[in-house]
This record gives structure tokens, C-alpha cells and sequence, in this order.
């Protein structure tokens, strides 16, 4: 991990929809610190495959693409962006070809000993106060020893409506059917429903961002 000795790492796990990208990127910001989303690695090696013809139901072929992603993500909170090789593709790894496969990628247990290893390295480069790190098993396998461990959550019914007022065009039906998807298939690999110890559970289902911001920002500077 950062060799600063005060360095601060704040995980946060939690089910699609749940607000924490958002939420971290401005807990982030507002405590100068770095935001690092290890779902975007996971989205950007499911692009990789999708686009060199890789068989994202065939473990051994993505598997064997590891050696090949090349991979850069921007941790500062103002400069937030996604390069696998030499493009960017911030916006290309939210298309829904992409979201349609990358649970196939992410329940790969080779490929999420790869990503570990690639968020420490990651998390070691940053040269702030601290970072929060956002994503499925956070709390429990990539900074299990990070200061502040956060388990951010909402109803099932708040998380589809916050979805689907993010994503133009979809119906609720379909978002609906999308996160139902996307929990059931990461659940298979990763419990995030459920704190473990010593990990703090904030619901957001009667918070507005802003207060969910705040709550974080709270818990951290508690923890710290």
C-alpha cells in the first residue's frame, strides 16, 4: 500500500445503484483526497475482450488477454477519466454491450486476483492525504485494512429510480432487470448486501446526495 504513514484509505462497497461512484467521487473531493472506481477496470477489460473478439463466456480466453490490458485510470476527483491502451474511453464503458458481459469478467477468479493487485498498485501511486476506493469487495478483500470501511446501501426501489433517472432512453422495466442481473451474478463471487465486521452500514434510501456526501465525509473524519 502508500508507504505515507498517515495515509488514509476509506472503502466503500455496496449493490449497483446504490449512489457509490458518486457519492465517493465527492466525498473525494471534498476531503482532497483521491477517488479510485474499480468498477470502470472491470468494465474497461470487458471492452478490451469485446473488442479483439474474446470469448467473455470462456474464462481461459479472458484470462489469457490479462497480460495485454493496458490499463490507466485518473484517481483525481477533477480529473476523472478511463484509457485502456492508448484511448480513452470513459464513456465507452458505460454502453450497455459492455454492461451486458461484465459480469461474466468480473466472477473470474484469476481476473479479480489480477484487479487487486492492479487497485494496490493504483492506491500506492496516490500522493494525497488519502483516497476513497469504491467497488464490490472493497472493504473485505482489497483494503481490508483500510481506516474507514463503508458498507453504502439503499431499497432495491430507490436504487432502480435512481438508475433510471441516470440513464436516458431505458425504461424502469429495464433498469429494473439490469440491477436485479448485476446484483444476482456479482453476489455469486462477492457478498455485498451484508457488512462484515467492523464495516459501518449507511443507508441512503431516505438521504438526498448531498446528505449522503456529508454522512460519509462524517464517518471518515471520525475514523481518521
Amino acid at each position: 500500500m502508500n508507504k505515507n504513514p498517515s495515509f488514509v484509505v476509506v472503502a466503500v462497497d455496496g449493490p449497483a445503484g446504490s449512489g457509490k461512484s458518486s457519492v465517493s467521487k465527492a466525498t473525494a473531493r471534498e476531503l482532497g483526497f483521491d477517488y479510485l472506481d474499480t468498477g470502470a477496470a472491470y468494465r474497461g477489460l470487458a471492452l478490451h475482450c469485446l473488442d479483439r473478439g474474446v470469448d467473455t463466456l470462456g474464462p481461459f480466453d479472458v484470462i489469457e488477454t490479462l497480460p495485454r490490458f493496458e490499463y490507466t485510470i485518473g484517481i483525481d476527483p477533477d480529473n476523472y477519466f478511463v484509457k485502456v491502451g492508448s484511448e480513452i474511453v470513459t464513456h465507452d464503458i458505460r454502453e450497455p454491450r459492455v454492461t451486458g458481459v461484465v459480469s461474466n469478467i468480473a466472477r473470474i477468479p484469476e481476473v479479480r486476483e489480477y484487479m487487486v493487485e492492479l487497485f494496490r498498485g493504483i492506491i500506492a501511486g496516490s500522493d494525497k492525504p488519502g483516497i476513497v476506493v469504491e467497488g464490490r469487495d472493497i472493504t473485505t478483500v482489497v483494503t481490508p485494512d483500510a481506516q474507514a470501511r463503508i458498507l453504502l446501501t439503499a431499497t432495491e426501489e430507490a436504487r432502480m429510480e435512481r438508475r433510471a433517472a441516470e440513464l436516458s432512453g431505458e425504461s424502469s422495466a429495464t433498469t429494473a432487470q439490469q440491477l436485479s442481473y448485476r446484483d444476482a451474478q456479482d453476489s455469486k463471487v462477492v457478498d455485498f448486501m451484508n457488512a462484515a465486521d467492523g464495516v459501518i452500514t449507511i443507508d441512503s434510501t431516505n438521504l438526498d446526495f448531498d446528505q449522503t456526501v456529508t454522512a460519509v465525509a462524517s464517518f471518515v473524519r471520525s475514523s481518521m
